[in-house]
């Protein structure tokens, strides 16, 4: 189903609990899809507590036949959104900062 190097690439798997913020979906869908043997998963274990690891195509492609395109389209548009905006925020608070800063080298040089 999917390539060797896939489980490897950087941001070609996800965890459920990633899954679930980007894609609305809960763990049930999850587990529905790999009884369904259209995903592959496999699993892992931070400090004791399991976690299921998924390929990210393998997620899209049955959302969008599961749910539909428009509702997978919506979803990545949603996360994108939230990235944008938080990516804003923290260039904001960094512009403050610096901006403080060029006041305070300015006020001691005696401009």
């Amino acid at each position: 189903m999917a390539e060797a190097g896939e489980w490897t690439r950087k941001g070609s798997t996800l965890s459920e609990v990633t899954a679930q913020k980007e894609y609305g979906v809960d763990r049930s869908f999850i587990v529905k899809g790999i009884k369904a043997e259209k995903l592959q998963y496999r699993e892992g274990s931070i400090y004791g507590n399991p976690w299921l690891r998924i390929l990210r195509s393998q997620l899209e492609q049955y959302i969008a036949e599961e749910l539909g395109t428009a509702y997978l389209s919506d979803m990545k548009n949603r996360t994108e959104l939230r990235k944008i905006k938080k990516e804003m925020t923290d260039l904001k608070k960094r512009l403050d900062v610096l901006q403080t800063r060029k006041a305070e080298i300015e006020q001691s040089m005696g401009k």
